[in-house]
């Protein structure tokens, strides 16, 4: 890797945080998936950000399968030996293709700009194999929260939003009672497992969510705790209406948004839905944490392949700068609803929810209450994740016992390490 250290003399990067990316020739193909609506907007919003500082932008979209057709594809392209410059990658994706040699580092830039010093440690340490950077954010996004319509909360006699689940669990019998749908939930695998992540935090803690969740201590997924957190998520499912079933996470943000449900808990993509309606926060919709006092990480990010040539490698350089530059940190994420990954970017234009989320950020990187999102792809290798998901959309979509699925979880997760 030391080529792309010594290429540093084909662009001059500003040393100074805050300072934009020189201007400077170079060419990075972008594979990625983000292909719809706000994504699309978001990922033009790099291009044109690149294309600005004189860099050359070949754009790889790949659209289907939540990544997975972009996988297939990118791993075709590595083993032919034509591999894209940068790849939408993210969580122990980034290492495992660095196992295998197959990344280049961009340590010269994040030594720099000093990346050490402004992203959380939690989050620096995905983006690093070996103690060097391999991979940019793009953002922080916030995967525990609940959303609410303030109108139907009122008409329920719901008073305030919920800090525990027991009061989560009293509010919506409330709005039961009103004839309002409390939990407003699309019924496919990543969203039942980002419900349940969020309720392992809130039963058992960041400490008890990182040895279930991240470390997979069978103690911990067969303990008491566990058998907890799916007796509440067999509550919320007494909570969501009948026709959830394959239903997008889109169209439940807006059952909240018409007040025909009460409550959504989804992460911090679905305040988009609402922004792009022209509602307000605090107003218009209510956001606030779900119970657990921690933090849910999940990131979008760029990982940088091996690639040859020096005007590839000098466009990876220009490319990893751009996206840890502070401005574009700013525009990235006030057009995507998600939080700069860098912790010293301003929030002076950002809504209250986000100004929250960056609160209740520094306060989990403080009490190490920072933990990785398992449902998303930021905890561990996604055949392990394969293993939760498909247990826990089947306990909620049966009459499993919570007794047995920690049994079976417990052994999937076993089976597939």
């Amino acid at each position: 890797m030391e080529i792309l250290k010594t290429a540093m003399t084909a662009v001059v990067f500003a040393g100074a945080l805050g300072a934009a990316p020189a201007k400077a020739d170079g060419t990075v193909e972008v594979l990625h998936w983000w292909t719809s609506g706000g994504e699309a907007r978001a990922v033009g919003e790099l291009k044109n950000a690149f294309e600005a500082q004189g860099g050359t932008w070949i754009d790889s979209p790949i659209a289907g399968g939540g990544g997975d057709a972009a996988m297939t594809a990118l791993r075709a392209r590595v083993v032919a030996g034509n591999p894209p410059a940068a790849v939408q990658l993210k969580g122990p994706g980034i290492q495992e293709w660095a196992r295998e040699g197959a990344l280049n580092d961009v340590e010269a830039v994040a030594q720099s700009e000093n990346w050490d010093s402004v992203l959380p440690p939690a989050l620096a340490e995905i983006m690093k194999y070996e103690g060097e950077y391999v991979a940019a954010p793009v953002n922080i996004h916030r995967v525990d929260w609940i959303w609410a319509n303030p109108q139907a909360l009122e008409k329920a006699g719901v008073e305030a939003m919920p800090t525990t689940w027991e009061e989560f669990n009293a509010a919506a019998e409330k709005l039961k009672a009103a004839g309002i749908i409390p939990l407003a939930h699309g019924g496919q695998p990543w969203q039942d497992a980002t419900v349940f992540e969020d309720v392992v935090m809130g039963i058992g803690g960041a400490d008890f969510f990182r040895k279930a969740l991240v470390e997979l201590d069978q103690e911990a997924l067969t303990s008491d705790m566990m058998v907890a957190a799916f007796d509440q998520l067999r509550i919320l499912r007494g909570y969501v209406d009948p026709n959830f079933s394959g239903r997008d996470w889109n169209l439940a943000t807006a059952m909240v948004m018409r007040g025909e449900a009460g409550f959504q808990i989804m992460g911090d993509w679905a305040k988009g839905e609402f922004l792009a309606a022209g509602m307000v926060p605090g107003k218009d919709f209510l956001c606030a944490p779900t119970p657990g006092n921690g933090y849910v990480l999940n990131s979008d990010s760029f990982t940088f392949f091996k690639v040859e040539g020096e005007e590839n490698v000098a466009g990876q350089q220009l490319l990893a700068s751009l996206i840890m530059s502070p401005d574009f940190q700013e525009t990235f994420n006030l057009a995507k609803g998600s939080i700069p990954a860098r912790t010293d970017v301003p929030l002076d234009a950002f809504d209250e929810c986000a100004q929250r989320s960056h609160s209740d950020l520094l306060a989990a990187i403080e009490n190490d209450t920072l933990v990785p999102s398992m449902a998303h792809e930021m905890a561990i290798p996604r055949s392990v994740r394969g293993e939760f998901l498909d247990l826990v959309t089947a306990f909620f979509n049966s009459d499993m016992s919570s007794q047995d699925a920690v049994q079976t979880l417990a052994a999937a997760v076993a089976r597939a390490q």
